[in-house]
Order: structure tokens, then C-alpha cells, then sequence
């Protein structure tokens, strides 16, 4: 965190971080620039202690789109120097085939757009045995096409885990994952 020079918490993450670290289930409301994306970024690899263990994922992280993957995953590049830990991509513009092939070597961390998410689930292409986060970023696009139905598709497959869902408010749609599998979520809310 030194060589990041990060030199204290904002706000948002002061209140969260604890949350999610305690294993509850949450909602963090934030605006843009309130630090999201370090806490989602800095609580997968806490979760995970930061170190690969094994070949099946222990965190998913549910994006809008390959920009966001792509981007999601050099934010965790610049955290994970020091760590082993394996973050994969998967998102439509590649092949299912060779993504398939990927993920069977061995991830820790598997950002994913929807679909292609539930592409891969549908293959057996992801073991969800060892999962221990489940997070959806920016999630006000999961309102566009059939998104929350996808996410909601892999939810429903997995045993226990821990889920994140970040936005920047909590509208009736991202209040629709509290009566799909955010069950005795609490709510972080910082304007």
C-alpha cells in the first residue's frame, strides 16, 4: 500500500472494508471516485489471503464488458505484484474453447461479463465448490438485456459464498438481488 501511496482509507472504504471482511453479504452504494473498485480489488485478494491455492476459482467477479474485465484486471496487476495469485478474463470475444482450456489449468480469480460467465458454467467449465466471493461491479448495467437473469442462473448453483454487489445507487433494479440471493444483506451507503 506504501509503494501505491496510499496513505489512509477514504471514506467509503473505512465503512466497508470491515463489513466485507467480516463475511457478510453487502451492498456498496458509492459514488464514482469514492474508491469501489481498490476495495473490491483489495478485499478479493484479503479473502483469498493472497496466494493461489488449488485450480478452482475462489472469487468471481461479474463485469459489464471485456473493457471493464480487461481494466478490473490491471487494477489487481498492480496489487498482486508481490502475491501469486491467478486473475483471468473471460468475456464473448474470445474462445469459449480456449477459455475453457484456461480456466482448467488453474484461477484464483475469474472476472467475467455475464454471459459469458454462464456460458462457461453451462460447459462445466467452472468448479463453484471452492468459491468464497461472489461480486458484481458497476452493477447498473445488469438492468440491460437478460444480465440479472444470468447472474441470477449462476447464484442459484452455488452452495455458500460471500456476495459483494457494488453501484453508485440502490434503486428498485439493483434492490431486485435482495429477493434473488442477497438474503440478509446489509447496505453501505455513501453519498
Amino acid at each position: 500500500m506504501e509503494n501505491l501511496q496510499f496513505e489512509a482509507p477514504l471514506g467509503f472504504q473505512k465503512v466497508i472494508l470491515p463489513r466485507i471482511k467480516s463475511g457478510v453479504n453487502v451492498f456498496g452504494i458509492a459514488p464514482e471516485g469514492s474508491g469501489k473498485t481498490t476495495t473490491l480489488v483489495l478485499s478479493v485478494i484479503q479473502k483469498l489471503n493472497g496466494k493461489a491455492f488449488e485450480d478452482v476459482p475462489r472469487a468471481i467477479i461479474v463485469v459489464k464488458n471485456k473493457q471493464e474485465a480487461l481494466a478490473l484486471r490491471d487494477t489487481f496487476k498492480v496489487f498482486t505484484r508481490q502475491t501469486n495469485l491467478r486473475v483471468y478474463c473471460a468475456y464473448e470475444e474470445h474462445s469459449v474453447d480456449a477459455q475453457r482450456d484456461e480456466i482448467y489449468v488453474g484461477v484464483d480469480v475469474i472476472i467475467a461479463t455475464p454471459k459469458r460467465l454462464n456460458k462457461l458454467f453451462l460447459l462445466n467449465s467452472i468448479n463453484l465448490s471452492q468459491l468464497k466471493l461472489f461480486i458484481v461491479e458497476d452493477a447498473e448495467f445488469t438492468t440491460i438485456s437478460n444480465n440479472f437473469q444470468d447472474i441470477n442462473r449462476i447464484s442459484e448453483s452455488i452452495n455458500k459464498c460471500q456476495y459483494v454487489i457494488f453501484a453508485k445507487s440502490f434503486d428498485a433494479k439493483i434492490k431486485r438481488f435482495k429477493e434473488s440471493f442477497m438474503y440478509n444483506s446489509q447496505v453501505v451507503m455513501v453519498n
